[in-house]
């Protein structure tokens, strides 16, 4: 191509756009996605490290003789746990997980481990999907993802409803990691439109802590499930960042430095604007909680303590691939439990070093209201935004904390509770309209809506099996 005295002026131009182009996604990191968010504080992000341990537990074969157990171990009673499940036992339906009654925390918790990339059966889990496949609840969810889900909540529902009749102080809390957080995250969901068939457990008590997540759900549904769901991301981690199908990103699975590479080309050039309207597109479930590590400017050798920051986001939702040497390993929940703990101990220090220092009860309820302001700030965010199938009548309680235990309350924080209960007390027509949802739905009912939902996802051979197994 010809120039000006010589000069090729159009490979000059593109050459000085690609070179723009990876100079800015160079000095991109990840710490720009939660740029302005609020930090998370101590009783709010207490549970995450706890979280990921349980998880951990699940990749060992005798957790009577633990091989890979972190600093500390996973502080977890061995006649605590109810309930094991193995790849034999989910015949690769789904990954495995376990079930475990957390006295100390008053919690039912079923942890579900990550992919195993030597199991066939989790990549066919992955791989059961195409954009725009599966609709559910006026939104898009992965297809393969809510049928593990489906199938999970369809073997144990009899046991979780046992545990929550026993444990009616109990909350019930699904965790998992890569893989197993998608189905962690449908799971709460499934969980939350069919509360009758576990216990009829209340929806404050429902919650969810999906870590390293996937892509799982279009932006309506993310959005309207953060009163329930919890991400938690490790600075640069590929995975919540990855909009492409997971079917796409496996089958390049052994190429995926150079998937990474186009995917961020592409999204180069793709407006928000775009993504946003696009019904199918899916992103990462909830509200979200960000490990950041922040790079020392001057040297750019080392890191500054981490610090974790929270925020219900609707755009720039963690669009873009983040370039980096750590965007692989801060997907490894590993990391993920040592920083997570690590920034933990800072906020306890924080706190401690607070005077006056607030009582527990007040402030998990001061952190509740802050949360509920957030959610409802991103509901109407995402209406203005003509998100498709957004959802504009926020949930009235908030689901993501532990209630205290009697035990563990003092004089003042019960004159608290009880200031607090006065403070936001039902009204008489309110109490009334509750009881009739809670009438208009039977258990008999909810039973055969949840067959008929078995029944439309899963062809008739397999769902006649999943019934005889149920």
């Amino acid at each position: 191509m010809g120039g000006i005295i010589g000069v090729p002026v159009i490979e000059c131009v593109y050459l000085a756009g690609c070179a723009h182009w990876a100079w800015k996604r160079c000095i991109r990191s990840g710490e720009d996605d939660s740029r302005g968010w609020a930090e998370a504080e101590f009783e709010d992000f207490k549970p995450v490290p706890h979280m990921c341990r349980l998880v951990l537990a699940v990749y060992e074969k005798d957790l009577a003789n633990p091989r890979w157990a972190p600093p500390g171990g996973y502080g977890i009673k061995l006649q605590d746990v109810v309930k094991r499940v193995s790849y034999k036992d989910t015949r690769g339906k789904a990954p495995p997980y376990l079930i475990y009654l957390d006295r100390e925390n008053c919690d039912i918790v079923m942890a579900i481990r990550g992919l195993n990339l030597v199991k066939e059966s989790d990549y066919a889990v992955l791989l059961d999907n195409k954009l725009g496949k599966q609709m559910f609840e006026g939104g898009y969810v992965h297809h393969g993802l809510l049928k593990s889900a489906a199938w999970v909540l369809n073997k144990e529902v009899k046991l979780l409803k046992q545990l929550v009749v026993e444990n009616p102080s109990f909350t019930l809390t699904c965790t998992g990691h890569s893989l197993g957080s998608g189905v962690a995250a449908l799971l709460t969901v499934l969980i939350v439109k069919n509360r009758n068939l576990v216990g009829n457990i209340a929806k404050e008590k429902i919650r969810c802590y999906a870590i390293a997540p996937a892509r799982c759900m279009s932006l309506n549904l993310a959005v309207r499930y953060a009163d329930v769901i919890n991400s938690v991301i490790l600075q640069d981690d590929f995975l919540p960042r990855t909009a492409t199908p997971l079917e796409d990103m496996f089958k390049s699975l052994f190429c995926l430095p150079c998937l990474l590479c186009i995917i961020c080309v592409r999204d180069t050039f793709l407006s928000e604007a775009k993504m946003l309207k696009d019904p199918r597109r899916l992103y990462t479930p909830g509200r979200i909680y960000h490990i950041v590590e922040r790079k020392r400017k001057l040297t750019r050798c080392g890191t500054y303590p981490p610090v974790v920051k929270t925020a219900v986001p609707v755009d720039g939702r963690f669009e873009r691939i983040v370039l980096s040497s750590s965007a692989t390993s801060d997907h490894s929940i590993v990391w993920i439990h040592r920083e997570g703990a690590k920034a933990l101990e800072l906020m306890e220090e924080t706190a401690t070093m607070q005077s006056p220092t607030p009582n527990k009860m007040v402030r998990q309820h001061s952190i509740q209201e802050e949360h509920m302001e957030q959610y409802k700030a991103a509901m109407e965010r995402a209406k203005t935004l003509n998100i498709p199938h957004a959802h504009d009548s926020p949930s009235q309680s908030y689901g993501t904390f532990d209630h205290v235990s009697v035990g563990d309350t003092d004089e003042s924080d019960a004159e608290n509770q009880a200031e607090i209960s006065r403070s936001h007390s039902p009204s008489p027509d309110e109490e009334d309209e509750e009881e009739e949802d809670s009438a208009e739905v039977s258990e008999e009912e909810s039973l055969d809506k949840w067959k008929k939902f078995l029944r439309e996802l899963f062809p008739k051979d397999r769902y006649e099996r999943l019934l005889s197994t149920g």
